[in-house]
């Protein structure tokens, strides 16, 4: 089968199958197209997700979009998050610091969260996609999923019409948390309730409240009243409006938000001009048993669910693609061995796990939304793939396993350098080997001593964390035997830089 076919056409066959087509299922398809592979997106739904629920984008996701080539785009059609400010029967309270502000540095430029409504990063993903050969399929769904030791055979319904056989190397559940693709591989959840209180979310267009604030109502001392808030969409006439609602209901509609509004806020029923979108929910907090069934992984909502309050939903689904996505394409194009694929759940599921530790103590109100919302210390330095040859470093030195931090020396941006598929041997302040390690699109740097990076030979993975760390070229024999965990019997290189 070969890493270039163009979904289904009269055949029948594909390299990757991903199912949903929200913001993982949009990233891993980015992630696969610019590496010459050619993903099946299937899309149950007509179009795109039409809400703002994930509106934050933390700063680590801020260096997968650069990564991914639609920085500009969510920069441009987004903003920063508003300062609170709370109110009390229509009263102004002051000011309340939601987030612990962080300023940009040299090896950390983005801060955050940055507030994009969903649908608007659903749609510069799909603009990406298409910029590279891609496409979604919508109105397409999934209705069985069989495997063996070669592939995954899928039926797919279009438009309620019969089902057609679909074969691919690999899928992919990117579907949500009522994931088809869970549920079709037996693969069950494990969690907690985290508020016995149902939540609506939507977006609304409200007449006389200023869009300088994230507008925030306490709920009512003696409980009478739940908690509201209305957050400005950058660039819209919209805000997000969240609130505690005391029943779900089957059917919510506009007149129904318009009550909820009125009766959480001071804002009057006739002044929500509209209601564009709206759903209610439970919140819970519930994490897959595994991230893989053979040929087929789970990825974002349908691997993990969260309670929104600490905005990682979204981020951390995002993240998972970029793990799952460069491994897969360095199997199917670079003949890496198929155990790559292991390290996507060893390195994905504790992180998940961790995650979702942080937004269920965010909103039962025990943790801030500090510098762990922000995702810049994830690390897989427990991963089988880091490989750390150093001994006796300092404590918050630069360690395999870790995020490789931005950086400019002699006018080398290290952002600019690790952008795209390739794999980067950064030499600082110390020589390259004269024999490099045959990995797939190497590319390699020597820079100056830096304090992000101390001294020493980095190799900087396709997803941007350090894979091996030495203290010289002398170590070169190593850094060899590390490669034959990702490089197949050819490797491309790309030109040296610096």
């Amino acid at each position: 089968m070969s890493a270039h076919t163009n979904g289904i056409g009269a055949v029948g066959v594909t390299d990757v199958l991903v199912v949903g087509a929200g913001p993982t299922g949009l990233a891993l398809a980015c992630c696969l197209a610019r590496r010459g592979v050619r993903p099946l997106v299937v899309e149950r739904a007509a179009g795109l997700f039409p809400g703002s629920r994930g509106k934050g984008i933390q700063p680590r996701t801020l260096e997968v979009f650069d990564d991914l080539g639609v920085l500009e785009d969510v920069l441009r059609r987004g903003g920063v998050a508003p300062v609170g400010m709370a109110w009390k029967d229509g009263v102004r309270l002051g000011e309340h610091t939601m987030f612990d502000e962080a300023e940009p540095t040299e090896q950390a430029p983005y801060t955050g969260p940055w507030i994009l409504p969903q649908w608007r990063t659903q749609e510069i993903l799909l603009a990406r996609l298409r910029e590279l050969g891609g496409e979604v399929r919508f109105g397409t769904e999934l209705t069985a999923l069989t495997q063996d030791a070669d592939g995954v055979e899928a039926l797919l319904s279009s438009d309620g019409g019969p089902a057609a056989a679909v074969r691919a190397r690999y899928a992919v559940g990117a579907d949500g948390g009522r994931s088809t693709v869970r549920r079709l591989l037996g693969i069950t959840m494990s969690g907690e309730r985290v508020d016995p209180t149902p939540l609506v979310v939507a977006d609304v267009v409200v007449d006389n409240l200023d869009r300088d604030n994230w507008h925030l109502f306490p709920p009512a001392e003696d409980g009478s009243r739940g908690f509201a808030a209305l957050c400005p969409l950058p660039h819209t006439q919209e805000f997000q409006f969240v609130g505690q609602y005391r029943e779900v209901r089957p059917d919510l509609s506009a007149d129904d938000v318009r009550a909820l509004v009125a009766e959480l806020t001071h804002v009057p029923a006739e002044d929500v001009r509209e209601v564009r979108w709206a759903s209610d929910f439970t919140v819970n907090a519930a994490l897959a048993d595994r991230f893989r069934e053979g040929r087929v992984f789970l990825a974002g909502d349908a691997a993990h669910i969260h309670s929104p309050a600490g905005g990682q939903g979204l981020n951390t689904s995002v993240q998972d693609a970029y793990n799952l996505g460069w491994k897969l394409a360095a199997v199917l194009c670079d003949g890496a061995p198929e155990a790559l694929l292991d390290t996507y759940e060893e390195e994905r599921l504790p992180q998940a796990t961790a995650v979702l530790g942080l937004s269920t103590r965010i909103h039962r109100g025990e943790a801030r939304r500090g510098a762990a919302t922000r995702q810049l210390g994830i690390h897989h330095r427990d991963s089988s793939l880091s490989r750390e040859t150093r001994s006796g470093l300092p404590e918050d030195a630069l360690t395999a396993g870790d995020r490789a931090p931005d950086g400019r020396r002699d006018g080398l941006r290290l952002f600019d350098l690790f952008r795209g598929p390739h794999f980067t041997l950064l030499a600082v302040d110390t020589d390259l080997p004269e024999q490099l390690p045959p990995l797939p699109q190497l590319r390699t740097a020597r820079m100056a001593a830096h304090e992000g990076y101390g001294r020493g030979l980095f190799l900087i993975r396709p997803d941007g964390y350090t894979a091996w760390a030495g203290s010289s070229a002398a170590e070169a024999a190593d850094l060899a035997d590390w490669s034959a965990l990702v490089a197949g019997p050819v490797a491309a290189r790309i030109p040296a830089v610096g």
